[in-house]
């Protein structure tokens, strides 16, 4: 995985309209349009502008709120917290350390046996790596993430045949 992260300006000025408004001005992508809503992929999910490894796809579940939505970061060190007064409710507000990203919000509504949280995260703050390209986009140290997960190959004397 790189080890160094920042705000990168060649980074911010290659992002798109959308990713801009979302991760600079603290913007909203709507729901159920985002990229990443229905990805099920294996891979992780990475700041847009610092390249922070922020979420893996292990940690993925279907809140059915219309954004990508995670149980737990890859490493809390990589995320700030903060209280978020602009709307009606009070929220707690999701945003990358280095790249300083607004990525979305964290609520106390998610799956109770994965610890409460669900991490609702736009689609236009990140950038997804796929886990077979892990190794050669730097972030070899998150394949750790997926062990167990790969499906067996079916054994040659099998008379089923996996379609």
């Amino acid at each position: 995985m790189p080890n160094e992260y920042h705000k990168n300006p060649a980074a911010i000025e290659a992002l798109n309209p959308e990713q801009y408004y979302v991760t600079q001005q603290n913007g909203t992508e709507l729901p159920f349009t985002g990229e990443y809503v229905d990805n099920h992929e294996p891979g992780i999910y990475v700041d847009v502008v610092s390249g922070e490894p922020l979420f893996a796809s292990v940690d993925k579940f279907d809140s059915g709120t219309g954004w990508p939505s995670f149980t737990r970061p890859i490493d809390e060190d990589y995320i700030v917290e903060r209280p978020d007064h602009r709307h009606i409710r009070e929220r707690t507000e999701v945003r990358s350390r280095h790249g300083d990203s607004h990525l979305g919000h964290v609520f106390t509504d998610g799956p109770g046996a994965e610890g409460g949280l669900r991490y609702c995260i736009n689609s236009a703050a990140l950038r997804f790596v796929h886990r077979d390209h892990l190794e050669a986009e730097g972030y070899g140290g998150c394949l750790g993430l997926f062990a167990g997960t790969e499906k067996p190959a079916p054994h040659p004397d099998s008379e089923f045949t996996e379609v």
